[in-house]
């Protein structure tokens, strides 16, 4: 059978001037510079010859905008999944590197007691599932043989592929390989995943960039004003 595809996109650099960690939280879109980044990837996906048929974005705010440029240049609608959505957090709208040994605080610490499911957070094994299913609806509305962009967050991302690599899924963010405006590629036999890819067309932009999770890439740690 021809091989589908399905590029699952990382957001731009997000406008997020305190540093703090945005989560699901409203009103946070990209900068002018990751606005940039991701149209430096949609132009990729056009030079590279890419047959994007669907565009599908996580709900948010970032993700909508950062999906824009690819929908103009291939003239297609962007279509919403809220399970591409970012990962669920307890410590959302905190300045987590501003002032890191607040989080030492003992009201925190009930957070703390199963860090491998997280206990902070959406488990790690709901966001694989949700993220899998998005995914495989993507690659079922796509006709074989031709390629697709889902728009998500990091650690979704991240989390996928460690689940389809058979991967634990526990980490250490500082190891995610999911830059800004980054493309995780899923390549599919039918409904049977057979690879992946990862590129950062937009990297010379990402290295001048500030980012709450840089992972392995050259962004800098945003810790606020």
């Amino acid at each position: 059978m021809p091989i589908t595809t399905v590029h699952v996109m990382r957001h731009g650099e997000v406008d997020n001037p305190e540093g703090v960690l945005y989560e699901r939280l409203p009103g946070f879109g990209l900068t002018s510079r990751g606005r940039e980044m991701t149209a430096m990837t949609a132009q990729w996906l056009a030079e590279s010859g890419r047959d994007i048929a669907l565009i599908m974005a996580s709900p948010l705010q970032r993700a909508q905008e950062s999906a824009a440029p690819a929908a103009k240049i291939f003239d297609l609608p962007v279509q919403t999944d809220a399970r591409l959505t970012e990962a669920g957090n307890k410590l959302r709208g905190r300045k987590i590197h501003q002032s890191p040994l607040s989080l030492a605080n003992p009201k925190f610490w009930p957070l703390y007691f199963a860090p491998w499911l997280p206990s902070w957070g959406e488990h790690y094994t709901d966001i694989a599932r949700r993220m899998f299913r998005a995914v495989a609806h993507v690659r079922a509305l796509t006709e074989p043989g031709r390629e697709a962009l889902a728009v998500s967050h990091q650690l979704p991302i991240w989390t996928l592929r460690r689940f389809v690599e058979g991967k634990p899924l526990v980490h250490d963010p500082r190891n995610r390989e999911c830059a800004l405006a980054s493309l995780t590629s899923f390549h599919f036999d039918g409904s049977t995943l057979i690879g992946l890819e990862y590129v950062s067309p937009a990297d010379a932009l990402v290295r001048e960039a500030r980012d709450v999770t840089p992972g392995t890439s050259g962004a800098s740690v945003n810790t606020g004003r």
